[in-house]
C-alpha cells in the first residue's frame, strides 16, 4: 500500500488515501476526510507505478 495525497474537489483541502499498486485499474468512491462528501477516484498502475490518479466530485 502507498499513501497518495490529493486535493478534495469540494473543500479543496489536501487529503490522503492508501492505494494498492498490485491492482492495475481501480475506480473507487471515498468520502473526504474533512468535508465528508463522496469523491470518485480513478487510479491506474503500470508495473506498480502510478500512471493515473483522477479525483472528481459526484455532483448531485
Amino acid at each position: 500500500m502507498e499513501e497518495h495525497f490529493f486535493q478534495c474537489p469540494y473543500c479543496w483541502e489536501e487529503i490522503s488515501m492508501l492505494t494498492d499498486p498490485s491492482v492495475a485499474e481501480q475506480i473507487l468512491v471515498e468520502d473526504c476526510e474533512v468535508c465528508c462528501n463522496p469523491i470518485e477516484i480513478n487510479i491506474a498502475f503500470d508495473q506498480g507505478v502510478m500512471v493515473r490518479f483522477e479525483s472528481k466530485d459526484l455532483g448531485q
